[in-house]
């Protein structure tokens, strides 16, 4: 009986807290009536003193609900379209049509609007309320906003990036209206593209999301509270900014901190609040064992601020922690040890609503994957989280890159200029607290002349008004000498515009250049995103798609696939598409972290960018979810604190050649490691232990620290193989590995009774029909044809519809490991390092003449938008006889190209053997169509 009287009691307890918590907040939560204005005529027409019709539910958008206008070739995008093919190309035409309109360019709304909307609510102002200052907060509306009371207006607002907050004076008890207009027109000019407006990503929504309440504020009461912790002496300064009748109010002021659990920390300091007198502050000491903020030990402190008035009181917890992050040198320092930023872009992608998440668990889902994937930084690209995203940064330790929301032109004395700068004010007071808070630009990528000039000096005034974070002008462009850091896209092996002319394209592959004559001497340097490397669309992924966007694009993809025959292959072309993924994110990432004094790197991304063409760029999908070709304890072999390296200068030898390279390591943990076991080795691929050596080693904080040396004679290797070489350190989670290749180095005749041609002339088909063996090389032959497929070694860049046709245009390799024809040339079916000397000199046979179910040996992978049926290597009966085409180059330089000479020397022991049978018989004049234009 008293365990049942003891429950009840604490039940009790329970509702009567809530009730107490409750008293002064009043939820808007649910259902509003509402009415679209799409000629704008409604403040003409006074709507405000009517009563709207429709129902929708705030939070939400209006499109999640079904409003808005269904989408047509006559939609007014908010989104710049490079590629404007849909408009008028055929292969799209099915796609124009009303009620089938699929875009290839983003993802596809279910409904579209870009204009005014009216949201209306009748409240109940209780009487414990009536004649005092009333808040209300609408945690993020999207995006101008003009509020109404009972017809009369109240206001106006237009920021992205905090919170719309009115404050209602006087309202009597009893019923009143609340009126809201929206319009997610273009206010201010932050640029089309601009992920804090654009259809490339969140979508342009129109509406109301998170908090909508409202909150009775006493007489005087706590505007916002600024805290500036100082790591060094472990005390806090608590600046409280008042609002209200200041001129005539009095109160007291109580500042305590605590612990993250609410226990006190340190004394509790009081001050008074004197008429007049709208900001206090103070010094709050939490003694000697104050933990410090990072992203490995995320400590968070609170200070409770409590405004005690006669008319009542007010409260602010706030959470914060100690931390010092700085530019130093070349470097950023956390609490004064070095720290390499490994970041990835946040573009606002959330295609199930069509806006960002406001609730912690979903941002505890992309943090997550952030760190399970090696990264310690996520920028947000040209836009501004809401509070739960920065809340669970400051819980899971992120360093967070905040922009204002803009991807435009400044600096002309434009609204934009002015509005930049107020949406940075706002930024600050409403999110500055907050230890994840760390960087922070205007946006992204600047337009005009005199950018550097404007930008230069909005740096100088955010590190006068607050310098608790670092500032830089923009991502990716200008340098000005008054930032605190440079943001630009040198440090890369691939940029716009370089094509096959970058590093992983332009050289064989090799692992031992860096960026220390690209970074700057007198700041820290961050590589503007790298990577943009695709893959190929998960047709699977649609099924996720049950929001307010749907892949309508990835059923245009598909319907190219099946038009050659191919839509069976899709899952193997991702897979052999996403292998070469990761090796390019390889090789981005490694040469940031190879490089002396570089500060970090920013990816795009970890996860796709579903907009400008379809930029099927992430390892992970728009879910923040796993494609399934590689996971996060892969990645993060390459991509950690604590990552070994090594000097490679080329990935495919002979065994003439001892294998020789430095060992290196990078460390940016919480402390130096000392006298720890280093382990490397070399293995076959199947697992044979060649040699293996320990280092006993202690390694400082940096990187390009030099270890040792991995050494390796090769001669007692007698057959081509794959080699895998690992280096780790025992007891740190951190061993990576890279294959290379090794190719024996032997004379021999090819077999004379295979005919080997340039060309296929009289001389090849007479061989073959004496029903002869013959390989055509048609690498030479295929020079002369008009090919408008440029095929690289790298996966595509972004994409090509975005680029416009930027090479490569291709994907990769793909085929089956185990066929006799690449018997002697070990692979894994996919790209890989050896397959550059391939690729590089290779000319794409398109083989869509051919039968539908006629595939080549090899395929290149083609771009999605085209969905090409491409060939290196394929084999028929023609005539006959047996014919083997391959158009990379086996013909030239081959003792200096090893791979290329073993491709050959596989071909011709296949063609030589009784394996050598091909299945399918074309006619000679479909094997001569490849000569044809190859559009």
């Amino acid at each position: 009986m008293r365990i049942r009287c003891f429950a009840c009691l604490a039940v009790f307890l329970m509702i009567l807290v809530s009730c107490r918590q409750d008293v002064n907040r009043l939820s808007l939560a649910g259902e509003w009536n509402f009415a679209l204005d799409p000629q704008d005529v409604g403040l003409q027409e006074k709507w405000q003193e009517k009563i709207l019709d429709e129902i929708v539910q705030l939070p939400g958008s209006l499109q999640e609900q079904g409003k808005g206008e269904d989408v047509s070739v006559t939609t007014r995008w908010t989104g710049q379209i490079v590629d404007s093919a849909w408009y008028y190309a055929p292969e799209y035409e099915p796609y124009r049509q009303d009620g089938q309109v699929k875009v290839p360019f983003w993802l596809t709304p279910d409904k579209h609007y870009v204009g005014v909307a009216w949201y209306q609510k009748k409240i109940n102002v209780p009487s414990e309320w009536e004649g005092r200052s009333i808040e209300l907060n609408l945690e993020r509306a999207h995006w101008e906003t003009m509020l109404f009371v009972d017809g009369r207006q109240a206001g106006e607002c237009t920021s992205l990036a905090v919170p719309h907050r009115y404050i209602l004076d006087g309202l009597s008890a009893g019923e009143h209206i609340l009126t809201l207009r929206v319009d997610n027109r273009m206010k201010v000019d932050v640029g089309m593209n601009a992920h804090s407006v654009s259809d490339h990503t969140q979508t342009n929504w129109n509406g109301v999301i998170g908090d909508l309440s409202l909150r009775v504020r006493p007489t005087l009461y706590i505007d916002h509270v600024r805290l500036d912790p100082d790591a060094g002496q472990k005390k806090v300064l608590v600046r409280v900014c008042l609002a209200g009748k200041t001129d005539s109010a009095d109160g007291e002021l109580l500042l305590q901190a605590e612990n993250s659990d609410g226990t006190p920390v340190g004394k509790a300091v009081r001050l008074t609040a004197e008429k007049g007198n709208q900001e206090l502050k103070a010094e709050v000491d939490l003694g000697d064992q104050v933990r410090l903020w990072s992203a490995e030990t995320p400590d968070l402190y609170r200070m409770r601020v409590t405004l005690n008035t006669p008319q009542g009181a007010d409260e602010q917890i706030v959470s914060f922690g100690f931390r010092d992050f700085r530019a130093q040198g070349t470097r950023f320092e956390i609490n004064g040890r070095p720290v390499f930023l490994r970041g990835t872009l946040e573009c606002c992608v959330f295609p199930l609503t069509g806006y960002p998440a406001m609730d912690k668990d979903y941002w505890k889902k992309i943090y997550g994957k952030c760190k399970e994937y090696g990264l310690n930084h996520v920028r947000f690209h040209s836009w501004c989280p809401p509070e739960a995203a920065f809340s669970v940064a400051d819980s899971m330790g992120l360093y967070l890159q905040v922009e204002c929301g803009a991807w435009a032109e400044v600096g002309s004395g434009l609204p934009q200029d002015e509005w930049i700068r107020q949406e940075g004010d706002r930024i600050l007071k409403e999110y500055g607290n907050h230890p994840s808070f760390c960087l922070m630009a205007y946006g992204n990528e600047p337009s005009g002349n005199r950018q550097a000039d404007y930008l230069g000096k909005l740096v100088n005034y955010w590190k006068q008004t607050d310098g608790r974070r670092v500032y830089t002008s923009a991502a990716g462009w200008p340098y000005v000498p008054e930032a605190d850091f440079w943001s630009t896209m040198e440090p890369r092996i691939q940029v716009w515009g370089a094509g096959l002319n970058s590093v992983i394209n332009r050289e064989a592959p090799r692992t031992d250049y860096d960026w220390r004559e690209i970074i700057r001497k007198d700041m820290p340097t961050v590589s503007h995103e790298i990577g943009q490397w695709c893959v190929y669309p998960r047709l699977k992924e649609r099924e996720k798609y049950t929001g307010v966007l749907k892949a309508g694009n990835f059923d245009i993809f598909e319907a190219s696939l099946r038009k050659n025959g191919m839509e069976h292959l899709a899952d193997s072309f991702l897979y052999a598409s996403g292998r070469l993924q990761t090796l390019c994110y390889k090789m981005d990432i490694e040469a940031s972290l190879r490089t002396p004094g570089m500060a970090g790197f920013q990816l795009l991304g970890l996860n796709d960018f579903p907009g400008q063409g379809t930029a099927l760029v992430g390892v992970l999908d728009p879910f923040w979810e796993e494609k399934g070709y590689v996971d996060g304890k892969e990645f993060s072999s390459f991509c950690s604190q604590t990552v070994p390296l090594i000097r490679f200068p080329k990935m495919v030898w002979t065994n003439k050649e001892t294998l020789k390279a430095p060992l290196e390591i990078a460390h940016f943990g919480t402390e130096p490691i000392q006298q720890a076991e280093l382990e490397w080795k070399v293995a076959t691929a199947d697992g044979k232990l060649l040699k293996q050596e320990s280092l006993s080693v202690s390694v400082p904080l940096g990187n390009a620290v030099q270890i040792g040396e991995i050494s390796l004679d090769l001669s007692e290797i007698k057959e081509a193989s794959k080699l895998v070489v690992s280096a780790g350190i025992k007891g740190f989670g951190s061993c990576n590995s890279w294959n290379v290749f090794v190719y024996p180095v032997e004379e021999r005749n090819e077999n004379s009774e295979i005919y080997i041609t340039e060309k296929l002339d009289s001389r090849a088909c007479e061989e073959l029909s004496r029903g002869k063996s013959v390989l055509w090389l048609s690498y030479d032959a295929l020079q002369s044809v008009k090919d408008e497929v440029a095929v690289g070694f790298s996966s595509i860049f972004w994409n090509t519809a975005w680029t416009r046709g930027q090479a490569p245009h291709t994907l990769g390799v793909y085929c089956r490991a185990d066929h006799p024809a690449l018997a002697s040339f070990p692979n894994d079916g996919v790209s890989d390092v050896q397959w550059w000397e391939l690729v590089s000199r290779c000319r794409a046979m398109n083989m869509n003449v051919f039968p539908k179910d006629f595939y080549p040996v090899v395929h290149l992978i083609d771009d999605w938008f085209t969905a090409r049926k491409l060939g290196v290597l394929f084999e028929a009966r023609v005539g006959g006889g047996k014919l083997m085409v391959c158009s990379a180059d086996l013909q030239h330089d081959l003792p200096s190209r090893p791979a290329a000479a073993q491709f050959r020397r596989s071909l011709m022991d296949y063609m030589a053997s009784e394996r050598f049978q091909p299945s399918r018989e074309l006619d000679l004049k479909v094997v001569e169509s490849i000569m044809n234009n190859q559009k």
